[in-house]
């Protein structure tokens, strides 16, 4: 299968530096020269990766075009293209409605959509796609794990939560820098934190008892977790979240 990306940002990399990882999941990837310096270090990386000499080309050349083009461009990018009828498109586009893509597309083409994360350079990615396609549904499942979605508003609200990336560095960001401030190193605070975060995510992806349910078996009765978690919740944090959810939303339905 050749894989072809228009675009070659850092999601590009990252699906590249996965699929070519070995063993390889795709025989040859030809990405676009736009940005130069991640498409040279991947051709330099990887003999399997060709540089196309434009964007046109990668189309041309692709089993399967993948569109990683900033949300800004997209319509400029696109609506330059000549696809294939019937060709296999997945788009990694932020907050793009599918509706205008295919107008910009302007061809039957089997159109996907998207989430992948960072991760997926590590094949440890989570990946929301829609509407569910087999080959899509194979490429992410071997970068990770591939959520099918049955619906738009389903692929919406997954987006939505991948909006949390941030917020949880900042948490743990808050929380080193406030840990400094009383005295410890914040090379210390970091080193006992991240695992400490980590191992805490660990424990909800083993486990099959609800959130609720685990929240409340690491906060003892009248104990410090739960202490905090009631501060967070009584002075506007739970409401805070759900009301930025809301906006990001509304941002990936406008």
């Amino acid at each position: 299968m050749k894989l072809g990306f228009v675009g070659a940002g850092a999601i590009t990399e990252a699906m590249v530096t996965g699929l070519l990882t070995a063993p390889p999941l795709a025989g040859e990837v030809v990405v676009s020269p736009r940005n130069a310096e991640v498409a040279g270090r991947l051709a330099e990386r990887f003999a399997a990766v060709r540089i196309a000499r434009d964007n046109q080309a990668v189309v041309d050349a692709s089993d399967v075009l993948v569109l990683a083009i900033r949300p800004q461009v997209a319509q400029e990018v696109v609506r330059a293209l000549r696809f294939r009828q019937g060709q296999t498109v997945i788009s990694v586009i932020a907050a793009t409605d599918r509706g205008r893509l295919l107008d910009w597309i302007d061809q039957d083409v089997r159109l996907t959509q998207a989430i992948p994360l960072p991760f997926v350079a590590d094949r440890n990615g989570v990946t929301a796609i829609y509407p569910p396609d087999p080959q899509a549904a194979a490429i992410f499942s071997g970068l990770g794990t591939a959520v099918e979605c049955a619906t738009r508003e389903e692929y919406d609200l997954l987006a939505v939560a991948s909006a949390l990336m941030g917020t949880y560095f900042g948490i743990l960001d808050r929380t080193t820098g406030w840990l400094a401030e009383k005295g410890i190193p914040a090379d210390k605070a970091r080193a006992y934190l991240t695992p400490l975060f980590a191992s805490l995510a660990e424990t909800a992806v083993r486990s099959h008892a609800s959130l609720e349910d685990i929240r409340r078996e690491f906060s003892t009765k009248g104990g410090l977790n739960e202490q905090v978690f009631d501060d967070f919740d009584r002075n506007g944090g739970s409401k805070a979240l759900a009301d930025a959810l809301a906006r990001v939303l509304l941002r990936i339905q406008s």
